[in-house]
């Protein structure tokens, strides 16, 4: 049987993040909890995302999903992109590393990913950083998967509904880490999730899930009221106990000395909303190339997490990161949801 939303006892969704805090632990307890789960294949092997679907799939019988990044061929400057790593060189040496030639091209190995979640039959499929052919698209519903697209606007959103998605995931601007834009170079818009929602939905024929910057019930009631089938967080659920995030990310969360989020390019070459913290203070500006100053920054990334540097992490965050506690998934998942259903009868 085909997943659909009103399938779910919560409608709630825990969004793929990639890097490592979306853990299969994380995915089941949001399912079990009644809520839907999903894994991030974006910077895994196919064997480790299969490993990762098999976890799940030994802990709950529920619904869950899997996220896959769309390979594009992106035109950049390569000048601009190898002086961004002459820069970087000062930061890496510090840590004793070297920045790594510049990688021209990463399809992130998307063909053999999609040939595994049609294998393994996954219930759910998510799509993010733009479409797949028309053909892969039915190639997921045909195995029975649910296939969504991220969008970030109107003409996204169109597209998606013609390439044939039975979902979409509508990213406002005040969500954490990437905006999933089609494009590399486009800059995303600033219209807030709420006015996105009330565009697309007076036309649009699918299901739309609401993301962006939801941290409480509240919230939650609201992207419902405003026609959503359900509200996907990401950050609400990186300080649990079942999130596989850095310590350092974590503990940043909480922390006093990061007091605001704001949207850069320094980390990947793609928009992405993390803490202000002193690498973006220091580099600034980045080229509009991804994944390429994506693996320009990883090594620097890694190191600075083992050492528990703050300063030098991409520490992704919504605008609501203050809400965001350390206790379970699923109590996580449950606080939330009893916070909407008061919030609802409040609001009448």
């Amino acid at each position: 049987m085909v997943f659909e939303f009103g399938d779910l006892a919560v409608p709630i969704v825990a969004a793929p993040m990639a890097g490592g805090p979306s853990t299969p632990e994380l995915v089941a307890g949001v399912a079990e909890a009644g809520g839907l789960g999903f894994l991030a294949a974006g910077y895994k092997t196919p064997e480790a995302v299969a490993l990762q679907i098999r976890e799940v799939r030994e802990r709950t019988d529920a619904a869950f999903g899997v996220n896959l990044f769309v390979p594009q061929r992106n035109s950049y400057d390569g000048a601009a992109v190898e002086r961004y790593r002459t820069r970087l060189g000062g930061t890496a040496r510090r840590y004793g590393i070297e920045v790594p030639a510049v990688r021209e091209f990463d399809d992130d190995r998307f063909a053999e990913k999609v040939d595994l979640v049609i294998d393994q039959r996954v219930p759910v499929v998510s799509l993010t950083f733009g479409l797949p052919p028309v053909e892969t698209v039915r190639r997921l519903r045909a195995a029975g998967s649910a296939v969504i697209a991220t969008v970030t606007g109107p003409d996204e959103a169109r597209a998606a509904v013609e390439a044939g998605v039975d979902a979409l995931c509508l990213q406002g601007p005040e969500g954490g880490g990437h905006r999933g834009t089609f494009e590399v170079e486009d800059e995303p818009g600033t219209t807030p999730l709420i006015d996105l929602l009330d565009e697309i939905m007076v036309w649009c024929p699918l299901p739309v899930v609401a993301a962006g910057g939801i941290s409480d019930g509240a919230r939650i009631v609201e992207v419902l009221a405003h026609g959503a089938v359900a509200a996907q967080l990401g950050t609400a659920f990186l300080r649990s106990a079942e999130s596989g995030a850095k310590t350092a990310h974590k503990d940043a969360l909480a922390d006093a000395r990061f007091t605001e989020t704001i949207v850069t390019r320094v980390f990947s070459g793609r928009p992405a909303r993390g803490l202000a913290n002193e690498f973006i203070a220091e580099y600034g500006t980045a080229p509009a190339a991804y994944p390429q100053i994506h693996h320009l920054t990883s090594p620097i990334r890694a190191a600075a997490a083992e050492k528990y540097i703050a300063g030098d992490m991409a520490l992704w965050a919504g605008t609501g990161f203050r809400e965001a506690s350390a206790d379970s998934a699923p109590t996580i998942l449950r606080r939330l949801w009893e916070e909407a259903l008061v919030s609802g009868a409040a609001r009448g």
